[in-house]
């Protein structure tokens, strides 16, 4: 199947192959077309994408006509990669749909998010709702259909959140009777099932084959051995580490998403210290401005026999100009470029997104 990113990317969100548009911070969504530009000079046929979040660029690479490894140490960003990537082309039926929304009376049912999240995300009824709808997920023999079903779950979620994020303890400001400046409570209010509903039609149309082998892997990027690895490209999106400012911590924002694929075991992760409830912190140098440079420069250096293209923005940790000397000393020709682009929730506006390829 041959598409053009004008329609991969298309406003329509029922057309055939098109991705659907994401609701999380730092996606490359809108940079896709650009970043497809940026790199349609370049010769390769097969891509890992080491840090692939909502897999949007790993879907363009896919659109390309490119054999692509999309690898993301969350599990929950792992399912949208099995979903979109790797699935050629299972989608969900109405069968699946009815399996999924009822309760099966000869099922026990856990309350977990109902008993660990009461007046924290959702109210008690819409608790209850994911409760059941997560279970009969987990249920699910075909593991495509499951990352189908997970993907809309996800989205059903971020909808109904102010922010589209998990960072606070803030069901009231959704449920306060106040004039607000931001925000849609009607789609807040909107029911889960209805939201559901619609993410598996834009689910369904985002299926397609692209007639190459394309894998959905979960691991630390630092964990990955290169010889596994069979990619003429390497595409690094890694963790935004500014310079100044607070830090953004992904598994603060989206920890919600990440328990409801190990909902069995989704206790025995939890901080039940924090406010809200969130994952136990696990130190990452990702999130620690003394040691993300040196982290990131030994992942690139493992793949420095590939061809290499990061996306970054200009006010990181590790600096521009630092990875272009190190790209230079592993032996690559550097081409650094620019657009403007301002991120949802960003107060920063003269920040410019930058695509590096080492060559």
């Amino acid at each position: 199947m041959s598409l053009s990113f004008n329609d991969l990317f298309s406003n329509d969100n029922f057309q055939s192959g098109v991705f659907p548009k994401t609701r999380y911070q730092g996606s490359k969504y809108k940079l896709t077309t650009w970043i497809a530009d940026s790199l349609s000079t370049l010769e390769f046929d097969t891509v890992l994408d080491a840090f692939s979040g909502t897999s949007s660029v790993a879907y363009m690479f896919k659109a390309m006509g490119k054999s692509v490894i999309a690898n993301d140490k969350m599990n929950f960003n792992y399912q949208i990669a099995k979903a979109f990537i790797e699935n050629r082309s299972v989608t969900i039926n109405e069968k699946d749909i009815d399996f999924v929304l009822k309760r099966d009376p000869a099922f026990s049912y856990k309350t977990f998010i109902n008993d660990t999240f009461e007046g924290i995300y959702y109210l008690k009824d819409e608790n209850l709702w994911l409760d059941i709808v997560t279970q009969n997920i987990h249920r699910v023999d075909n593991e495509y259909k499951r990352s189908l079903l997970f993907w809309a779950l996800f989205q059903s979620c971020l909808s109904k959140r102010p922010y589209n994020l998990f960072h606070r303890n803030n069901l009231s400001v959704r449920t306060a009777d106040v004039k607000r400046s931001f925000g849609n409570k009607a789609t807040w209010d909107k029911p889960f099932d209805v939201h559901f509903l619609n993410f598996i039609k834009q689910a369904n149309l985002a299926v397609f084959d692209n007639k190459k082998t394309n894998q959905a892997i979960s691991n630390d990027v630092a964990n990955l051995i290169s010889d596994d690895i069979k990619s003429d490209l390497v595409y690094f999106d890694p963790p935004y580490v500014p310079q100044k400012g607070s830090l953004t911590m992904y598994m603060d924002f989206y920890h919600f998403l990440e328990g409801l694929t190990i909902y069995d075991d989704w206790g025995t992760k939890i901080d039940f210290h924090s406010k809200n409830n969130t994952m136990l912190k696990v130190k990452s140098p990702w999130e620690d401005r003394k040691l993300v440079s040196k982290e990131f420069f030994s992942c690139i250096e493992k793949f420095k026999d590939r061809k290499i293209a990061i996306s970054y923005r200009e006010d990181g940790i590790p600096s521009i100009d630092d990875i272009v000397v190190f790209l230079r000393s592993i032996g690559k020709c550097v081409d650094v470029k620019h657009v403007d682009y301002k991120y949802a929730l960003s107060k920063k506006t003269d920040v410019r997104e930058v695509l590096i390829v080492g060559v």
